[in-house]
């Protein structure tokens, strides 16, 4: 089996400087590395997402569809209450898979998923939600 070290999701947008604002400056992520087409944010020691100007790439941009990023937290009602005054527009709390879970959009159109554990649901599960 492949051992992986980090895992770095990239999104090819149309709407470049929006988006690398909207992660940069709306969800504050670190930046890990920068030139004038491409954009890397630390999620955390393992995880990263870049963020490539199309204009400057093979690859285009997929209008949001078909992608979502997922990102378990410790305290959703207080990363949702983050999102309202940034005014991001989240999606009402609801419940997925027994966990409390809401969204907001960036600029292409991606679904950014937040999502936290119910300690009780933790201890009872098996099953690892990634």
């Amino acid at each position: 089996m492949v051992k992986i070290k980090v895992v770095n999701t990239i999104l090819y947008c149309k709407n470049w400087s929006e988006t690398v604002a909207f992660y940069r400056e709306d969800l504050r992520l670190k930046v890990s590395f920068v030139n004038d087409w491409f954009v890397e944010f630390k999620l955390n020691e393992m995880a990263c997402l870049s963020v490539v100007d199309e204009t400057r790439a093979t690859i285009r941009h997929a209008n949001g569809e078909g992608m979502m990023i997922s990102l378990k937290v410790d305290e959703i009602e207080s990363v949702y209450r983050e999102m309202e005054a940034l005014q991001l527009n989240p999606t009402p709390i609801s419940e997925v898979w027994g966990s409390p879970v809401f969204s907001v959009f960036d600029p292409e159109g991606v679904r950014i998923e937040f999502w936290s554990q119910v300690e009780a649901l933790a201890r009872r599960s098996t099953e690892s939600r990634c």
